[in-house]
């Protein structure tokens, strides 16, 4: 059973950890110019020689918001069901469930899932001054941390305290 705890726990770390490359790191997208040189962009910067504000259409602002806010929070959640879940495992009573940190891991894949989701759906192609464009590590690592989350979500409601 120890073995088993300190399995989950590795694994939360690493997808918190995950999450946070993910969202910080501009390499959601990755391109090459006209120029040959690599461009990338993320959630928050257009970088090819050097890192400018990314910038995007009005219409499409909104989305781009909505995405950076969806992982914050998925960040957010993820470290609290951390925190909830070393707290209960020292507070909880012997055959009881981790039932709060379950479902706070499950708000948080719920988050990954909206955020990339919307990603996928409004910029997957879309980058400006770049030919052949294709997804990049942060956009993998965003779904990775989606399917560990749901895993670890999951894990937690039906692991008991022995």
């Amino acid at each position: 059973m120890l073995v088993l705890l300190a399995g989950i726990f590795v694994v939360h770390i690493a997808t918190v950890i995950m999450l946070f490359v993910s969202t910080i790191a501009n390499v959601w997208m990755v391109g090459s110019s006209n120029f040959g040189t690599a461009s990338s962009s993320g959630l928050w910067l257009l970088c090819n020689k050097t890192c400018e504000r990314l910038q995007v259409n009005s219409h499409d602002e909104a989305s781009l918001k909505a995405v950076q806010a969806f992982m914050i929070l998925s960040i957010i959640f993820s470290v609290i069901a951390l925190v909830m879940f070393i707290v209960q495992l020292f507070t909880l009573e012997k055959g009881k469930r981790f039932y709060i940190t379950g479902a706070i891991m499950l708000v948080c894949w719920m988050c990954i899932l909206i955020g990339v989701s919307i990603y996928t759906a409004r910029f997957t192609g879309k980058m400006p001054y770049a030919t052949n464009s294709h997804h990049g590590y942060c956009f993998i690592l965003a779904w990775i941390c989606f399917c560990f989350s749901f895993i670890i979500g999951i894990l937690y409601l039906v692991l008991r305290k022995k």
